[in-house]
This record gives C-alpha cells, structure tokens and sequence, in this order.
C-alpha cells in the first residue's frame, strides 16, 4: 500500500508540475490587460508606468521564472483589479463554491444510487422503465436551461424560493456557510439541484448496470441459495461491487462539480469561484485566473489520490496489479 500511494504521490506532482507551465502559457501568452485596466485616454507614461509595476515588461521566460518561484511559497501575486492577494481572493469565496459542490454530490449519491439499484432489480417493470427513462432526459438537459426553468417555477410562478443569491450564512470556525443557517437553505436548493442533475443521471446508470450485471454472479446465487435475506444481499454483497466504479465517478465529478460550476454559479448568482473566475477573465485579470486555475487542478489531483486508494481499499487487486507493473 506504501509503494501505491507513493507512486500515486510521484505522479501527481508531475501533473502539479506540468498544468502549472500549461496554466501559465496560456494565460500569460493571451491579451493585454492594460487594455482593459487603463482608460483608452490614457497617455504612454500612465501605460509604461502600469505595464512595470504588473511586471509585464519583462520577457515571457523571466516572468515565468518568477510564477514559478512565487507559486512554491503560495504567492499567486496581487490581482490587477481588486488589488489584493489573489490566493486570498480565491479562498474568500472557496466555501461558495464548495458547499454548493458537496450539497449537489450529496444529491447525486442519495438520489442517483437507490433509483439505478432499484432500476437494477425491476428493470423490466414500469418502475424501472421510467427510472431510466428520466437518467436519459436529464443527460439531455443543458445545466444553464434548468437552471432558468427552476427559476422561473419556484422563484417566479410559485414564488417558493429566491431567485438567486447565497442567502444568510452561519459560521464555523471563520468559514461562513448555508448549511449552518436555516434560512439560508432556500438559496442553496436550486442550484445544488440544477448543479446535480446530469451527475445524477450518470450515477442511476451506473448503478443500474453495476445491478444487473451482480445479480447475475455466482455469489449473489449463492447468497440466494443460503436463505439470506433480500436486504442482507442488496446491502452487503450488491452495494459493495457496484460502489466500486461509483465512487471512482463519484470523486471525479466532485472536482468536475467545483471547478465547472461556473454557469450555475452564474444563473443563480452564486458567489463562489466560478462567478469570480468570469468576471476575471473579462477584465484579463492574470493573478486571479492563474490561481483559480492551480487551486482546482491541485483539487483534482487530490481527489483523485483519494479515489485511487478509496479503490484499492475496495478492490485490493488494483494496488497489487500497480505495484508489480
């Protein structure tokens, strides 16, 4: 197991390594912020004087060498436009970001994973039918057209939920949250709903056809042949084959859920990472973009470090198979 996560480690720092260059290339080599952040009345003096206290006058190479050292002390420099720490910005409105995440993969779990084990076993019936049936309309729906159709029902037809915005937050040691403020969960249904619904889909057919294919397997016969009862084989011997490969997808939308929640974010107002992350790359924004960018890849190599020893705790032939390629 020690070789397995080190290997895993090693790689992961590779990618770190290799996104960090990709990252900077392609925001560093697009645009000219001065453009956006000067007035088009501004003389040459004002531009040289911006263009060198950004540090855009130095070669591309030189300002790369600076990122990269700045980036190993956790320093992604000073926004353009807000002019303060562009980490500290991020992280600001990290907790927007992540509850809403985690509250759309709670969905995703509790919703996705009984209807597909339930599609599964009655598959032939009109339950099972329909389960499926809804997982194919809701891959077929666009986020941003749910999103504005919720809107229009509970926010301005039935006048049920606010149309957008966070709402009142509680806090928990410094961080704020909906969660922890009744009033507050409102706000968050809609877009956890909206941000959930396609991964939904993907966890109902994933687990229907983890379902059908381990009700086929010897061992649920056997389970059969013991007298055990329904419950015990769902429970025991089905759930823990089928969650294999759903947690494997399960912790890759989770990255996918923070880091792509941009259009939500934006539809329902949403003040997290997404919504900043476009009002940046609108003004050319670098530092805040840069560390945006950097914080979801380390999310998702972290996430996926998990995933792989969550699954090679589930099905230990994985770390064996690893470590003697």
């Amino acid at each position: 197991m020690l070789v397995f996560i080190l290997r895993r480690l090693g790689q992961s720092a590779f990618v770190v390594t290799a996104m960090a260059v990709l990252v900077f290339l392609g925001v560093y080599a697009i645009g000219n912020p001065i453009d956006i952040l000067l007035a088009p009345d501004a003389d040459q003096a004002e531009r040289d004087a911006a263009v060198a206290r950004l540090g855009l006058d130095k070669p591309l190479y030189v300002q790369f060498g600076m990122f990269a050292w700045n980036l190993l002390h956790g320093d992604f420099g000073k926004s353009f436009v807000h002019g303060v720490d562009a980490l500290g910005l991020i992280v600001s409105r990290m907790p927007a970001t992540l509850e809403l995440a985690v509250v759309a993969l709670g969905l995703t779990a509790l919703i996705g994973v009984p209807l597909g084990v339930i599609a599964g076993l009655k598959h032939d019936t009109v339950v099972g039918r329909s389960i499926m049936t809804g997982s194919v309309v809701g891959f077929s729906l666009p986020n941003f057209w749910f999103g504005i159709m919720l809107i229009l029902l509970f926010a301005v037809t039935l006048q049920w939920l606010p149309a957008g915005g966070r709402g009142p937050t509680g806090t928990l040691f410094g961080v704020e949250l909906s969660l922890l403020n009744p009033a507050g969960w409102p706000n968050l249904i809609m877009p956890a709903l909206t941000l959930a619904i396609y991964k939904t889909s993907l966890v109902i057919r994933l687990a229907y056809a983890g379902t059908r294919e381990a009700m086929l397997q010897d061992y649920v016969r056997f389970a059969r042949a013991k007298g055990l009862s329904p419950a015990r084989i769902i429970g025991v011997h089905l759930m823990k084959n089928i969650l294999i490969p759903v947690v494997t997808v399960l912790g890759l939308e989770l990255g996918a859920m923070i880091a792509f929640a941009v259009v939500t974010e934006q539809v329902f107002s949403w003040p997290g990472m997404g919504k900043l992350l476009i009002d940046s790359i609108y003004r050319l924004d670098r530092p805040v973009i840069v560390a945006y960018l950097m914080i979801v890849v380390v999310m998702f190599v972290i996430i996926n470090l998990v995933v792989d020893i969550l699954y090679s705790i589930l099905d230990p032939r994985v770390r064996l198979q690893d470590v003697e390629a």
